[in-house]
């Protein structure tokens, strides 16, 4: 389909795990791409490689995002490589698990930083050539944990929460430059790391989804693809779960057949939720994050998304 092809997307944490899937599968879509590791050297190198054989442009960098100096020096050497920066996707995270009662300053401070605040530095040095060029997606990876909560994750989970207001603030803020921001919050998505846990705890637990099964870290990356190309052209400042269970649809496309019914599709449609909004359009349209109503072929588009279509 190649939904990106020619745009430039930096991508964090893309060495292994849904960092790797992302990229690959903006490469497949003919997006340049440009991505961090840190401790993955190896894998690193063997990415860029592997990204090449698409035919594009690819290149990693060693770089920690945490590092306010060095997130603003590699956006720099970014567009210093490629010219461009399209689409930002903040992927890089980690954990350091534990009871609250138990949970040392040190363990709640590194998670904070490098989940939260990697996202602060990254986007603060990519909205310069995004607000210049009046274009550009931000795509942040939370969690459904950021969402609801876990036993033992309190450091991680208000990492991911916080991810989630900020996405939301960023996209009321430059909204009217033509940037959108919106998060992703991935369910259990099985990779490396969820290989090394206990695997009858993890089938017990699956048995629990009702699609009976773990997400794959390709599904997410198709979601920040939606995300990152014009199919989402008119969606900003939203969360959307990657995840079972998941929100249903309220509206089906019978009941939003007759668009007359409605003054305005919401500037913030929230894919797998479909809402519509009505009232005065004018007065609506001034609330919009991107200052304008929406059409029709938006709103199908996202019916389309949600439904495979």
């Amino acid at each position: 389909m190649n939904l990106v092809t020619g745009k430039v997307a930096l991508i964090t944490g893309a060495s292994r795990g849904i960092g790797r899937a992302i990229a690959l599968r903006f490469a497949q879509e003919g997006a340049n791409v440009a991505f961090t590791y840190l401790s993955s050297v190896e894998k690193g190198q063997a990415l860029e490689a592997e990204l090449a054989g698409f035919g594009i442009i690819a290149k990693g960098y060693r770089s920690d995002a945490s590092d306010h100096k060095a997130a603003d020096e590699l956006v720099t050497q970014v567009l210093a490589d490629f010219g461009r920066l399209d689409i930002l996707i903040n992927n890089a995270g980690i954990t350091r698990d534990g009871l609250l009662m138990r949970m040392t300053e040190e363990q709640w401070d590194t998670v904070i930083t490098v989940n939260l605040k990697s996202v602060f530095n990254l986007t603060k040095a990519a909205i310069k050539p995004m607000m210049k060029a009046k274009i550009g997606s931000i795509i942040n990876l939370t969690s459904v944990v950021g969402l609801r909560g876990n036993a033992g994750q309190a450091n991680y989970a208000a990492s991911k929460a916080g991810i989630i207001g900020f996405t939301k603030s960023v996209a009321l803020e430059l909204g009217s430059r033509n940037i959108r921001s919106n998060a992703i919050a991935p369910g259990f998505i099985e990779t490396e790391m969820t290989g090394e846990l206990n695997e009858k705890a993890i089938e017990e637990w699956k048995q629990q989804i009702p699609l009976k099964r773990g997400g794959q870290p390709e599904e997410v990356a198709d979601a920040c693809l939606f995300l990152a190309s014009d199919l989402s052209r008119y969606i900003t400042g939203q969360v959307l779960q990657v995840d079972s269970p998941f929100y249903i649809v309220h509206y089906t496309l019978e009941n939003v057949s007759d668009f007359s019914k409605f003054a305005l599709v919401d500037s913030g449609l929230f894919i797998g939720r479909g809402r519509v909004c009505g009232g005065d359009v004018s007065a609506n349209t001034r609330q919009c994050d991107t200052g304008r109503v929406g059409s029709k072929s938006e709103l199908v588009a996202g019916f389309a998304a949600v439904c495979g279509g």
